[in-house]
């Protein structure tokens, strides 16, 4: 991650802050995805208020009022949605607790007191079996790059994992005794899971040509085409999207196989307990918020079956 390039433009001030932030962040051992977004956030903000604010704001966050954050909240809104402007409320309450207890810099973080935006509940689109299919069939073949992406893509479909915990693998992280992973969540959580038939061929696969390739020797599991250095989240990001803008499949992101993994586990009547140890969630309210669409589907069935006002 490219700090000095993502805060171009910044006061020197906004600058400063923004690496210190990024150094508190990699202390506490924050994933580069969840330090990107935190420090997106705040550059945003920062570009937010040098472009629309007169005052002291767009030289120094500890100058920036509340109003400051709930112009950029409504701006966000408008501009993207409302819960994109939640996930930056939330990166900005963690950035001003920080500049108020560790730097002292504010008395008092102009987040509080301004209320969370409410995106609308909405049910979150899985993938279908037949698109992860046809995204499969879109990378066939016994290259390099082939081999790789088919090996991601049945390992996000076949275990549900974050975007994060499928690229920060390591070879280390592979047990072939029981065909299983080390994911290494959120929070510094590790958990252990276990890969079907197909995945495991797939990842054999892509390891075969792994050893041939420039970079062999790196502990990093997922390798870029050229250069010998890893593939690293925002690569795989933009890979998924290349291959399902390929397949004619329109917003294919990890996130969805992990929406599609508690569907299909509460279709089956899987138990809610050994959902949470295997997607790595340590609350309840994941598992609801995740299965949701599936619970909208067993609901539809059970209208179905039932038939009530069609004997009218």
């Amino acid at each position: 991650m490219d700090i000095e390039s993502l805060s171009a433009g910044l006061s020197e001030s906004w600058r400063c802050l923004v690496r210190d932030w990024d150094r508190c962040l990699r202390s506490t051992g924050r994933p580069e995805t969840t330090r990107y977004n935190y420090l997106l956030a705040v550059i945003q903000l920062g570009r937010y208020v040098a472009a629309n604010t007169v005052g002291d704001a767009a030289e120094d966050p500890a100058a920036v009022s509340r109003a400051d954050v709930e112009s950029f909240q409504a701006w966000m809104i408008e501009t993207r949605s409302a819960s994109t402007a939640l996930n930056k409320h939330k990166c900005l309450q963690q950035f001003f607790q920080w500049l108020a207890e560790d730097e002292q810099a504010v008395t008092r973080s102009p987040v509080e007191g301004v209320r969370a935006p409410q995106p609308p509940t909405k049910l979150v689109p899985v993938i279908s079996t037949d698109d992860t299919t046809r995204l499969l069939d879109s990378c066939k073949g016994s290259g390099f790059m082939n081999l790789r992406d088919q090996a991601m893509i049945r390992l996000y479909c076949n275990t549900g994992a974050r975007l994060s915990e499928v690229a920060n693998l390591r070879m280390e992280d592979i047990d072939w005794s029981t065909d299983s992973l080390v994911y290494h969540g959120k929070g510094g959580k590790t958990r252990r899971v276990r890969m079907g038939p197909k995945t495991a061929r797939a990842l054999s696969r892509y390891l075969r040509a792994r050893a041939r390739h420039t970079g062999s020797e790196l502990p990093e599991l997922w390798l870029a085409e050229r250069g010998g250095v890893p593939l690293r989240a925002n690569g795989i990001k933009l890979r998924l999207r290349r291959l399902g803008e390929r397949a004619g499949i329109a917003r294919v992101h990890a996130h969805r196989w992990r929406h599609t993994y508690a569907h299909e586990w509460k279709l089956s009547g899987g138990d809610t307990g050994d959902l949470m140890l295997v997607l790595g969630w340590s609350s309840d309210a994941m598992a609801r918020h995740y299965g949701a669409s599936a619970a909208a589907e067993r609901a539809q069935e059970s209208q179905s079956r039932m038939r009530i006002g069609d004997d009218v």
